[in-house]
């Protein structure tokens, strides 16, 4: 069945969150954000990726994001998901010290069972809900949205102190991320 929410023009910005299965945790230790960090950045050195604001929360990513020229985003988004899975998945089978090891696996698994295009884990949900942000007014509500991700969580009181997101670039700082803003 085709999603509604599907790419059309991939030189547009778009609000894409994905999702890891169950909403479970498995990004809420440091190292695990690194995971999705350093392939964000490969996707920008290349793939094409335009990355215009991003937050990494416990159990999903907030993008707003383009494809370059002559690239296509719902390729990068794909083999970024790809990617991401199977070193978070790598990294969480290895990791003994981590104390929800076995529940996340098994939850993990749960879902590949459930899914013909996995075969032993599934750790992203199957969509990436993107939203072509095609006004300024769209643009700036969902940029606010996704940098107050952390604050709502109760995590920081101000989008800026949180690492992971582009909340520092666009308050004249630098983060962690290159970005390109958005007009």
């Amino acid at each position: 069945m085709p999603s509604k929410y599907a790419i059309r023009d991939h030189q547009a910005p778009h609000f894409i969150t994905f999702a890891t299965v169950r909403w479970i945790d498995a990004l809420s230790r440091p190292y695990q954000k690194e995971v999705v960090l350093d392939s964000l950045r490969y996707c920008q050195q290349h793939k094409g990726l335009r990355l215009f604001a991003y937050v990494i929360m416990s159990n999903h990513v907030h993008l707003i994001a383009a494809a370059a020229d002559n690239f296509s985003l719902s390729n990068i988004l794909r083999d970024l998901k790809r990617h991401t899975s199977r070193q978070l998945l790598d990294l969480l089978q290895n990791d003994l010290q981590e104390s929800r090891r076995d529940w996340m696996l098994w939850l993990c698994q749960e879902a590949a069972a459930r899914n013909s295009n996995n075969q032993l884990y599934q750790f992203w949900q199957q969509d990436n809900h993107p939203i072509e942000l095609s006004t300024n007014t769209m643009m700036d509500q969902r940029l606010e949205y996704l940098h107050q991700n952390p604050v709502r969580a109760g995590l920081v009181r101000e989008p800026e102190h949180y690492v992971y997101s582009s909340a520092l670039d666009y308050a004249g700082g630098k983060g962690l991320l290159p970005i390109e803003f958005l007009e």
